[in-house]
């Protein structure tokens, strides 16, 4: 089942979350088959981290997740992720933001977020570490590579990724810990798992010829649709929102671009 599929079919196959048991379940069941998809390839399923997605997920719900478990929640769009942290500080719960971030809401990501998994320009990365040093913090980043050569998708080319990473250093506060990817939007199971192997490929050459800027050399890659070939294709974070949330109404091209 492609996460391309018709949003009948997603409200079908992803029933909405509403109580502590169902998404103590879902959450399972997503663990399930991510730890098979990593046997299948001969992987460490401990691996792999699981981070589920709130996106549109309204804050009572959020709660409810939370109450479930989940300590690490990734948001999109950084107004509704500001919204939800203000209404949950009451809770032991963390935030990443994995959406296409504008220098003018670095502020807001660097006075709250444990990680922020699409920097792309160095213009962001000046301005998160302008403010994160001012807030005499530090900050987890990856690096989004556009894997697709989609016009649509944010993330640099994979040819600039090198030049990129080299300039990384400068800006003391970003903790690099690898890279990420959106995949093609297609039920094309070949095309989706070569976007994976792009980065898988860019990040074992930049292990090999420049060790200390990759990081951990995570990769970030997949959601609800294709984290199973993500993980065989080496995912060390699988970013999954409607397969333990519920579907939602607005499809991932209201996300990708933002808005």
């Amino acid at each position: 089942m492609s996460k391309h599929s018709d949003p009948i079919d997603a409200f079908t196959r992803y029933p909405t979350a509403s109580t502590v048991a169902d998404f103590q379940a879902n959450v399972a069941a997503v663990r399930d088959r991510i730890d098979a998809a990593a046997v299948r390839v001969g992987r460490d399923p401990a691996a792999v981290r699981l981070l589920p997605v709130s996106k549109t997920v309204p804050t009572e719900r959020v709660r409810v997740a939370i109450a479930s478990g989940l300590r690490l929640l990734g948001e999109n769009k950084v107004q509704e992720a500001v919204r939800k942290s203000r209404e949950t500080t009451d809770l032991d719960v963390s935030w990443s933001i994995i959406g296409h971030l504008q220098t003018n809401k670095a502020r807001d990501v660097a006075s709250f977020a444990a990680e922020f998994q699409a920097l792309d320009r160095l213009r962001v990365a000046e301005a998160l570490d302008r403010r994160l040093q001012a807030a005499g913090r530090g900050l987890d980043v990856y690096v989004q590579v556009n894997t697709s050569a989609e016009e649509s998708k944010f993330g640099m080319p994979p040819e600039e990724l090198d030049a990129f990473l080299r300039a990384l250093p400068v800006y003391s506060s970003l903790r690099v810990r690898g890279l990420m990817t959106l995949a093609l939007l297609t039920p094309d199971e070949t095309r989706v798992r070569e976007c994976f192997r792009v980065l898988r490929t860019l990040r074992d050459r930049a292990r090999e010829e420049t060790p200390a800027l990759i990081g951990d050399g995570e990769l970030s890659m997949g959601m609800s649709g294709d984290y199973e070939i993500a993980v065989e294709e080496g995912a060390t974070c699988v970013r999954v929102g409607q397969a333990i949330f519920g579907a939602r109404s607005t499809p991932d091209s209201y996300y990708w671009p933002e808005g």
